[in-house]
């Protein structure tokens, strides 16, 4: 069938109709189901054991710091090497992560709260270091397995099929909590990893694109994609946008904090509070796949966000169950359009054999700012309170949406993305 419609624009469904990109898509879905899963566990059996939401923050901080350290690697692997064998070793590691974390539920009254608290923090550690290999590897991928012109509508599917598992894996994660327990939970969340891994190992090698030259060393490579992304005035911007947005204007981390605390919920509403802002996304995913690309990128990308800031500021204000749940939909909705925007921008601007790096990059900005987010939103909770932090992460958001649509002109003009 043919990937354009009669107007010449390509067909939202083209991308489906790829066999490996069906199957990226649906390990994508599987190991993210499972890494949520197992991340909302965490997350309430480490505030169960301590009622300190710095302590939630130090979750992010756990996995942010190796993540960080590492992306870069990663990120040269994953042009110097087989991208799909890159991303199964990494999911490997996820699957061992997911095996220690039951063994340690199982050992836990032979360990003291403490053991147990540090030995989670450092399993959480080790996903952080596969992680660094796996998320620059699979973007890069990603871009391997589409024509050009479906990058627009296969990273609005893609995108929706991750946060598709945003909405089911917290609010499984926090009902099988309720109901079977931590330990069974991380096993579940493990069996979805293997799941995920299954569908890469069966994705054919894509070919590779024309060498341009001998592989530069280490730093060299390192180098070069740093240097063409600060020569970008599109892409950089557009990455430091959501940088400041999601380091200070998410409230995600506290959230069991909010359930428990100020609007005095159990495990069950955690879940759909921690799914909601996926829900928006995957919502708004779809209308961005079936309506095509948007044709003023730059000022929808600005407007995104400070709905995304206005949303963080009322949820943080809410007292009523349904009025958050809906402040975090809406908030996951405007997040995604950004998302996209994004991630078409990195696949159209970026030339082939640096998306790996290009990619560790961005992930390095974006990736672990939800991390580092985390850390920040429990130190403000801890020295402000937890609704004040909140409120004053979503006007830093505003304000640094207003000083990008004042300092980068290029990214406000920008139009239709082709």
């Amino acid at each position: 069938m043919d990937d354009t419609a009669g107007s010449g624009e390509p067909d939202a469904w083209a991308p489906l109709r790829l066999r490996d990109f069906r199957l990226l898509l649906v390990s994508l879905l599987a190991a993210t189901l499972g890494t949520q899963m197992q991340a909302t566990a965490v997350a309430y059996q480490i505030y169960s054991l301590t009622h300190d939401p710095l302590s939630l923050g130090l979750i992010g901080l756990a996995e942010a710091l190796p993540f960080i350290s590492l992306a870069l690697l990663g990120g040269h692997v994953a042009d110097a090497s087989d991208r799909r064998r890159v991303m199964l070793v990494a999911m490997v590691g996820h699957v061992a992560c997911s095996a220690v974390l039951v063994a340690l539920v199982a050992a836990r009254h032979g360990l003291s709260g403490a053991a147990l608290k540090t030995s989670i923090y450092g399993v959480i550690a080790c996903t952080g270091v596969a992680r660094s290999f796996l998320q620059p590897a699979r973007q890069a991928l990603a871009a391997e397995l589409v024509p050009r012109p479906l990058y627009p509508a296969s990273v609005a599917w893609r995108t929706g099929s991750f946060q598709a598992a945003l909405v089911a894996g917290p609010a499984l994660g926090g009902l099988f909590y309720a109901f079977v327990g931590p330990g069974r939970t991380y096993l579940i969340a493990g069996v979805l990893m293997l799941v995920g891994l299954t569908g890469v190992s069966r994705i054919r090698p894509p070919a590779r694109p024309v060498d341009p030259g001998p592989r530069p060393p280490l730093f060299e490579s390192l180098r070069q994609g740093v240097a063409f992304l600060r020569s970008d005035e599109i892409l950089l911007p557009a990455i430091l946008l959501d940088l400041f947005a999601v380091l200070f204007g998410g409230a995600v981390a506290l959230l069991p904090v909010f359930a428990s605390d100020i609007l005095h919920l159990g495990a069950r509403e955690f879940g759909v509070l921690r799914a909601a802002p996926a829900v928006g996304a995957v919502l708004m995913s779809v209308v961005l796949a079936l309506a095509g690309p948007i044709v003023r990128a730059g000022v929808t990308l600005l407007r995104s966000v400070a709905v995304f800031g206005l949303c963080m500021i009322g949820f943080a204000l809410s007292r009523s169950f349904p009025l958050s749940v809906a402040l975090l939909a809406v908030g996951g909705a405007a997040d995604m359009i950004s998302v996209v925007l994004r991630g078409t921008l990195m696949q159209l601007r970026t030339p082939r054999h640096m998306l790996g790096r290009l990619s560790s990059i961005n992930q390095i900005f974006i990736g672990s700012s939800n991390e580092i987010g985390a850390f920040e939103s429990g130190v403000a909770a801890r020295l402000l309170g937890t609704v004040p932090s909140v409120v004053a992460g979503g006007t830093v958001t505003l304000l640094v949406v207003g000083i990008a649509a004042w300092r980068a002109p290029a990214l406000r003009r920008l139009g239709r993305m082709k």
